[in-house]
């Protein structure tokens, strides 16, 4: 078992009964400790990959029957050492400790995690695949009769210096005018991956890649939507990329969001105790309608586990029966479970909509949702019939919402109205930020401010618009396209103590030709926990992926989309708990972050659990580009008229020179590679 031997460490003990097991593991601790007293960060990055690899091989090599229990506890040990774990051999025992959080400020505190960050960021950087990759972004190559490379939609610092302090010089009452012809801000949504770039003939997705690999975290794919743009400057020659960013499906869990919108069950449950309405009432009954009716049951009832009036006028016997189906069919599911039988159609066209969706619904899989769902919705629909009679109103609202099984059906319907909106209204910003030279500009504001426009609401409805809700599709066994409104951005800061780029961030709806008096503003709702897997590599999960599934019991966690929150989540816990190692302690990633939400809309909680069937927008959105010149003009106004005053902003800019040997900041530096000179012509 694992304990406490002492305050604040903690006893790892893996299942390991060989001795020859317990030395490598012991003797890797000892390694990862003197690795981690190296003086510069760069060092201990080269020697704790040296280590984990050395370990990883000689794992290999050894024909241990524990090996697979010995290689997924190693590389856990390797993974928090890498984060700034402290390691320990005592008396034969592997004790850990968690990184603490610098006291000496913020500044060290941003380098402390920058630092964490990088080790993985820098271990990406070195891959044979991202290193061609980076190669042939910088390798100069012939468009359209002149030579052109990632290079060319650069800003060179000296231009871009020139010309603010042209701007600096000029009359207060012409200095916003200067100001946009020294930088002009425009929005490039990245349609495809086959887009090119207009200027170098680089595919859009190659530009905005190489830049994301600059960030001091590593990239990574996020599962779901994604939808990417650059920001580009019109002002100089070759439109340089000013800034990134890209929109992905949110996560369905973050405790201080939900809260805030009012999705949080003993929230919601409070606004209706205190403050019942009719229309509350309605949108239970009707919410609660809609559900039931859009559950696929056509082979439920053929198999007899349900009758048409067994839905309409539910008892515990078939809601019971419903819970012992969907369980059946869980484990059916997890039995004998195959990707190939998950994967979507590549098109619309592929099959017949409603043969290819009944057949979803029909797997294990989704026979066990749309069981579970329905015993859960008819419980529901039992309490509602119970409290409400035939009308629905403040009263029979409040009546319901006294007893606890009342409370458990109000409870079911939100659970049904926030998976509903959150894949389709909402949207986190995944990757926002500044190329150099605008980053000392302030140039992250900008993008982070762009990221709001009714420019990229209107783009995400136009991409989305027809799209077929996966989920619901298959718990409904026919196609569901739901409108892809855009009503909140998420995110969260990197650092858990400030963010420099969102913070103070207030754009007035006049400058959209919305309402005057109202605001697009990030909003702090607080921190998030520390929790989650960013600390363990790839290779650290499918190491504890395959110890799961050869432990006898172990239970396989399948990466299928619709089987549950975070298959990843899922299989790093059950690896530690099943290596004996303490999950809720080594999935704290001692990072916490700020959470952030942008509402674009006014009527955000009624919308978001479809109380209210229209969202009511803070800005026309039919103003598109014309808005985000509207956010451009303000950034100018707002940030950069300030920052160009001074001559150290100035000379931070002017540092990034389009000029041999290549420093400009924009460039990814691939770590311990000293010749790294491209063939460059600037175009």
């Amino acid at each position: 078992m694992t304990s406490n031997s002492r305050p604040n460490w903690t006893v790892l003990n893996p299942p390991l009964r060989g001795a020859q097991s317990k030395k490598m593991l012991l003797q890797l601790a000892k390694d990862l400790t003197g690795a981690s007293k190296l003086r510069t960060p760069e060092e201990k990055s080269e020697r704790f990959e040296q280590i984990r690899q050395a370990f990883i091989s000689a794992v290999e090599k050894s024909r241990y029957q524990e090996a697979t229990a010995l290689l997924a506890a190693g590389l856990v040990i390797a993974d928090i050492a890498i984060q700034g774990w402290s390691l320990r051999v005592k008396k034969g025992n592997l004790e850990v400790h968690p990184p603490s959080a610098s006291t000496e400020g913020h500044a060290q505190e941003k380098e402390r995690i920058r630092q964490q960050e990088l080790v993985k960021r820098n271990s990406q950087l070195k891959q044979p695949s991202v290193v061609r990759f980076l190669k042939s972004m910088e390798q100069v190559r012939l468009h359209e009769g002149r030579f052109v490379s990632i290079f060319t939609v650069m800003r060179d610092g000296r231009d871009l210096a020139r010309s603010l302090e042209d701007a600096r010089g000029v009359t207060s009452a012409d200095r916003h005018a200067a100001l946009a012809r020294a930088i002009d801000p425009y929005l490039e949504f990245i349609p495809s991956g086959s887009a090119t770039c207009q200027q170098t003939g680089l595919r859009l997705m190659d530009i905005w890649r190489y830049f994301r690999h600059t960030w001091s975290n590593q990239y990574m794919s996020v599962p779901g939507r994604s939808m990417q743009f650059l920001v580009r400057d019109r002002a100089a020659p070759n439109h340089p990329v000013m800034g990134i960013c890209a929109l992905s499906s949110p996560i369905m869990q973050i405790r201080e969001r939900d809260d805030w919108i009012g999705w949080n069950p003993d929230v919601f449950l409070e606004r209706v105790k205190t403050a019942p309405t009719a229309k509350l009432a309605r949108w239970l009954k009707r919410s609660l309608d809609e559900s039931i009716r859009q559950i696929y049951v056509a082979d439920l009832v053929e198999d007899a586990v349900l009758t048409g009036r067994e839905i309409a006028f539910p008892n515990e016997e078939v809601i019971a029966s419903l819970e012992k189906e969907g369980e059946k069919r869980r484990r059916m599911h997890h039995r004998f479970v195959q990707r190939r039988d998950h994967k979507s159609r590549k098109s619309v066209g592929d099959v017949d909509g409603d043969a290819h969706w009944q057949e979803r619904a029909r797997t294990h899989l989704f026979r066990s949702k749309r069981a579970l769902t329905l015993a859960a919705l008819l419980r529901a629909r039992l309490r509602v019939r119970a409290a409400f009679g035939r009308k629905a109103s403040r009263e029979t609202l409040k009546r319901l919402a006294a007893s606890k099984d009342g409370q458990d059906a109000i409870r079911a319907v939100l659970r049904k109205a926030k998976a509903d909106r959150v894949g389709i209204s909402m949207a986190d910003i995944s990757v926002c930020g500044a190329v150099q030279p605008y980053n000392a500009i302030l140039g992250g504001k900008l993008v982070a401010m762009l990221a709001t426009s009714p420019e990229v609401v209107g783009e995400y409805r136009r991409r989305y618009k027809n799209a077929e809700s996966e989920i619901a599709s298959s718990m409904a066994g026919r196609p569901i396209v739901r409108s892809p409104h855009l009503v909140l951005l998420g995110t969260t800061s990197l650092y858990g103590i400030g963010s420099s780029q969102y913070n103070r961030i207030r754009i007035p709806c006049e400058k959209l030709e919305g309402e005057a008096g109202t605001e697009i503003r990030y909003l702090e709702l607080g921190h998030s926990e520390s929790f989650g897997t960013s600390q363990y590599s790839e290779e650290t999960i499918d190491a504890l992926t395959s110890y799961v599934q050869q432990v006898e019991g172990g239970v396989r966690v399948n990466s299928i989309f619709g089987e549950g929150v975070s298959p990843k989540l899922r299989k790093v816990r059950q690896g530690l708990d099943l290596l004996n190692l303490p999950s809720s302690l080594l999935l704290q990633h001692h990072r916490r972050r700020i959470v952030y939400g942008i509402p674009l809309i006014n009527n955000l909680s009624d919308y978001l659990i479809g109380a209210d069937s229209s969202p009511h927008y803070l800005y026309p959105l039919r103003s598109g580009s014309v808005a985000s010149d509207g956010i451009a003009d303000w950034w100018r106004e707002r940030w950069l008229i300030k920052r160009i005053e001074s001559d150290d902003v100035l000379a931070e800019v002017r540092r990034h020179a389009l000029v041999q040997p290549m420093r400009h900041g924009a460039r990814v530096s691939i770590p311990g590679v000293v010749d790294q000179e491209p063939l460059f012509q600037r175009a």
